[in-house]
């Protein structure tokens, strides 16, 4: 019985890591050449062909939601019940990284880490934008919900936090808890094929896994150069809205190229020195702006929209977590079942950098902070920044509530624009929003960096670099090239990627419950 147990997992996976090394680079040649041929391909052929490239990838788009949304719903439940398990079974006492594993960053610089990585930036969009659509009407109600009313206001915001709250971090949380088991509990690369060893054993070491690897690195990079290039045009949307600075094509280039500059300083500093540095900072200034907002605005309501929002997040979870009979289909398909396809496409991503940070913590405490302490904190922030647009909405002050929503990108500044210190705070919205784009392509660079070296850690600064830039030149050639519609062509390729992604995860939620079983009988027989 010890033998078994001792066997299941070996592995000599330096036998299938085709790495090449030449000018001082690592690099794992099929994926690395492969995904940069794909890369300049797609690149090329969406400005070329714009209008070929964004009927066919929101076609693609389009079917996967319209056919596909039941498996997408039930999908994401299945992944929240399972990390809930996690926490309670016997499996969340395993550490990552062995008994004697001790964490490589504080508890506090963790969580930025992970927070600021995984959807900071879009609650800075979407934390005004998104419940004042759904309670105007702007694009469907959730659950066939009359729009402004007290009963809309009230579901707004529970729908809104049920986009960002336990099911995306789920996701999230599955890809990262199997890509840290496998690789620092059982000596494999931290790349996303490890998490496969269980189903398909030393195979994952050829073909398949390079299939599984270049899947990752199109979504990751595709994903990062679209918010890239989406952020920059939010960010010119706000300096034009408080400085009326032109917002064209070349304020949102130069925007992309000073992102990617200081994101260029923040690789070559490390991850200790860069993306903790950031994210650290990040989270100081978004804290001092969330409490800004709390007390220099409508207090009182803020609180009461906290309980508002967590009353009618947990009360409306069933119901909108249901994909059959929905008759607000409008409102499901564009948002719900676009929301799980694109948090899907960005798990490899969002999910490898929590790995790469995460050594040292138990699977419960893993589990705990990714998805529970995540999810307060955003229940917070939505109804501080939602729940003050609203409730100036409902009395009748600003320009929302005059003109309604116009423009997502400057929803956030109208309504700052009705809270005291608007200019301060309306700035440091603008800087918040481009730091967490840096971190946001700092840590892609490292986890592509990782990927295409093989699973490497420790891969040659010059190829982080390498990728950072390359994340930015996406982003600038689309802009400059397709504008807005080329970079929603790319976004729908990410969403598609989601489709394939689904399956991946449900397979990996297989494979890492064995293999922390596998560790717990090791554990318990004394063999570890």
């Amino acid at each position: 019985m010890s033998e078994v147990l001792k066997d299941e997992y070996s592995t000599d996976y330096q036998a299938g890591q085709d790495n090449i090394t030449p000018l001082g680079l690592d690099l794992h040649k099929t994926v690395f050449f492969v995904t940069a041929a794909l890369i300049i391909f797609f690149v090329v052929g969406t400005l070329i062909f714009p209008d070929v490239s964004n009927s066919m990838l929101n076609g693609a788009k389009t079917g996967a939601i319209n056919h596909f949304d039941w498996l997408f719903l039930i999908s994401g439940n299945i992944f929240v019940v399972f990390c809930l398990a996690l926490i309670v079974l016997p499996v969340g006492k395993i550490r990552i990284g062995g008994s004697d594993a001790v964490p490589e960053f504080s508890t506090m610089s963790w969580f930025a880490m992970l927070f600021a990585a995984g959807m900071g930036i879009g609650l800075m969009f979407w934390g005004v934008a998104e419940p004042v659509a759904y309670y105007t009407d702007w694009y469907g109600t959730p659950l066939n919900v009359a729009p402004n009313t007290p009963e809309g206001a009230s579901l707004a915001l529970g729908a809104t936090m049920y986009h960002w709250g336990l099911h995306p971090w789920a996701i999230y949380a599955i890809v990262a808890l199997s890509l840290s088991f496998f690789a620092f509990n059982k000596g494999m690369p931290l790349t996303l094929r490890s998490a496969f060893f269980p189903i398909f054993g030393d195979r994952v070491w050829g073909w398949i896994g390079d299939i599984i690897d270049i899947l990752a690195v199109l979504a990751t990079i595709f994903g990062l150069a679209t918010s890239l290039g989406l952020g920059a045009q939010q960010a010119a949307s706000g300096l034009h809205y408080l400085f009326d600075i032109d917002s064209g094509i070349s304020t949102q280039i130069a925007i992309i190229f000073g992102i990617t500059c200081v994101a260029l300083i923040s690789v070559v500093r490390g991850l200790d020195g860069g993306v903790k540095l950031l994210s650290n900072i990040n989270m100081a200034l978004a804290a001092a702006m969330l409490l800004f907002v709390i007390f220099a605005g409508h207090t009182l309501g803020v609180f009461e929209a906290i309980g508002t929002t967590t009353s009618a997040y947990f009360s409306n979870i069933l119901p909108l977590s249901n994909p059959f009979g929905r008759e607000d289909e409008t409102w499901f398909h564009g948002w719900t079942v676009f929301y799980w396809a694109w948090w899907i496409s960005w798990s490899p991503f969002v999910g490898m950098f929590i790995a790469r940070v995460s050594k040292g913590r138990t699977v419960r405490q893993f589990v705990t902070a990714v998805l529970i302490i995540p999810t307060l904190i955003t229940i917070v922030w939505m109804s501080a920044f939602g729940g003050s647009a609203l409730e100036q909405i409902q009395s009748g002050v600003g320009s929302l509530a005059a003109d309604g929503l116009t423009d997502v990108s400057l929803a956030m500044f109208q309504m700052l624009a009705n809270i005291p210190l608007t200019a301060i705070t309306s700035f440091l919205g603008i800087i918040l929003v481009m730091v967490f784009f840096v971190t946001s392509s700092d840590s892609g660079s490292l986890v592509i960096d990782s990927i295409t070296a093989g699973g490497k850690l420790d891969a040659p600064t010059q190829q982080r670099v390498f990728w950072a830039v390359m994340e930015g030149a996406i982003a600038a050639a689309l802009v400059f090239g397709g504008g807005a519609d080329a970079l929603k062509s790319l976004q729908a390729g990410a969403v598609s990627v989601g489709l394939p992604f689904t399956f991946v995860l449900l397979v990996m939620c297989y494979g890492l419950y064995k293999g922390l079983n596998n560790e717990r009988a090791l554990i318990n027989a004394g063999m570890k």
